[in-house]
């Protein structure tokens, strides 16, 4: 079957040429799907751009577009078991962790289902009895969506459904290593009715199919979520056409325990932020940050339990965790964790790849936690996107906190503390975009995400995600219009 959806049908890429896509946890294929050409990149972004200037959906009433999308959640549900599985054999995660991911995905699509026709403009006093002023909100026009591997679902439903509910057409690109629930997703929309154009999808590379989607004048935003040198050339590529963008880069997420928390939940949780998916999560509580009183038995626990952790395939009942997406992501961990102990960090777990038994078929790397390690260390400041925490200690508040803030992400972090008042003091201090007191992880489709500094531009979910994909448009209206004579008469 073709994989690039254009115009409301699918096509074989204009080259013939497709790629194979394989289960990271064993190396079976799942399915080829098609490389996409600039041409054919090209002529998704002009089929959305046909369906924006000529077709109905932009002018479709907001409360029409949210019953779709919540139809759409329908389909989901009703699909549930087959879309986990797509997602489970593309990323090598565990089933049961895929079927959260669709749960959370038929949040996503209900939340905006919901709002679409709450937000239908405002009035504004003009200080003037004979006019009328109004603010009200359009859709931004063609958007291109670029989303990663690591959650591929669920974070193409943070751009389609608000993209959607306000209005947009869009060209979708997923990651070429985990494509197929996107493939299901653009049959679920064709189903829920969705007119032809509206919602295209190119499957490929991101230097061939993603980057026409920044630098094409005929798209109008382009939402990207990956890795922070790709999101910057994103940028950049967008700045030559002032495209609206919206970037969601990563992060370096401090998790910070301090003497008086509840030991035994936030070592729970300690192992939850950092190991879940093998700590392929952006938002992942990789740096560990423990005051320096309870740091030796924290850690010794820490490390205890964390070599206990079993991996395993998708399908594999008594797994804990999975595996990591490819070869050249697990060579990347490697390295990562090498140049820390080059710089001085120990390894006191984890440290080399599993390749035991059945585990040797993929790309799995045991749970790792490096001590030792000072804030100026490669492996505390640079994002590693796998199963490493870093544990580095402190003594006072002010001291955590600096810490916390002493890297150029700013996605989030958390604060492990029994005192409400410390809690709220260092949570308001941290300069991230998300910030858990006594917890790690939770997220609410209803709630804005997003970070500071380098982690990102914009805010995804919440009434903010819907505003990325809308434009504010001021309407002035004289309604007792009469001449000023200014120059005269």
């Amino acid at each position: 079957m073709p994989t690039l959806y254009i115009a409301g049908r699918w096509v074989a890429a204009a080259s013939g040429e497709q790629r194979e896509v394989r289960c990271p946890a064993d190396g079976t294929l799942v399915r080829h799907v098609d490389e996409a050409t600039t041409g054919d990149v090209h002529a998704a972004i002009g089929a959305a751009r046909a369906a924006f200037d000529e077709g109905s959906w932009p002018g479709t009433s907001a409360v029409e577009r949210g019953a779709l999308l919540l139809r759409t959640a329908d389909l989901l549900l009703r699909d549930k078991a087959a879309v986990a599985r797509a997602e489970s054999l593309d990323t090598g995660k565990r089933l049961a962790e895929a079927e959260y991911d669709v749960d959370d995905v038929i949040r996503v699509f209900r939340y905006y289902g919901g709002i679409a026709g709450t937000t239908a403009g405002r009035l504004v006093d003009p200080g003037n009895p004979g006019a009328i002023s109004r603010i009200v909100y359009e859709p931004v026009g063609v958007c291109g969506l670029i989303t990663p591997w690591n959650y591929p679902l669920l974070q193409t439903s943070w751009k389609v459904a608000p993209a959607l509910a306000a209005g947009n057409t869009f060209v979708l690109k997923p990651s070429e290593l985990t494509p197929s629930t996107a493939i299901l997703l653009m049959d679920l929309l064709a189903e829920a009715g969705l007119p032809e154009g509206v919602a295209n999808l190119v499957t490929g590379s991101g230097p061939v199919a993603g980057a026409p989607l920044a630098e094409s004048p005929l798209v109008d935003l382009v939402s990207f979520t990956g890795g922070l040198e790709t999101g910057k050339r994103v940028m950049a590529a967008a700045a030559v056409t002032v495209k609206k963008v919206a970037l969601e880069l990563g992060g370096k997420n401090p998790n910070i325990v301090f003497a008086d928390a509840d030991r035994e939940t936030a070592l729970d949780y300690a192992l939850t932020a950092a190991f879940v998916h093998s700590g392929q999560v952006c938002s992942a509580g990789t740096r560990l940050l423990v005051e320096e009183s309870i740091a030796d038995e924290f850690v010794s626990e820490l490390v205890r339990r964390a070599d206990l952790i079993r991996l395993g395939g998708p399908f594999d009942p008594a797994a804990e965790t999975g595996t990591l997406i490819s070869a050249a992501h697990l060579a990347k961990i490697e390295a990562y964790v090498a140049a820390g102990v080059a710089e001085g960090a120990v390894v006191a777990c984890g440290g080399r790849v599993a390749d035991e038994g059945e585990l040797k078929s993929g790309f799995f790397y045991r749970p790792t936690v490096l001590t030792g390690c000072r804030t100026e260390m490669s492996c505390v400041q640079d994002e590693s996107f796998g199963p490493v925490i870093t544990v580095e200690t402190f003594s006072t508040e002010d001291e955590a906190v600096r810490l916390g803030n002493d890297t150029h992400y700013g996605l989030a972090g958390a604060v492990w503390t029994q005192d409400a008042g410390k809690a709220q003091r260092v949570a308001g201090r941290l300069r991230h975009g998300t910030v858990w007191i006594n917890d790690y992880h939770p997220y609410l489709p209803q709630a804005e995400w997003g970070g500071f500094k380098q982690s990102g531009v914009g805010r995804e979910l919440g009434p903010t995600g819907l505003d990325e994909y809308r434009e504010a448009k001021h309407i002035y209206q004289n309604i007792a219009p009469e001449p000023t004579y200014w120059f005269g008469g």
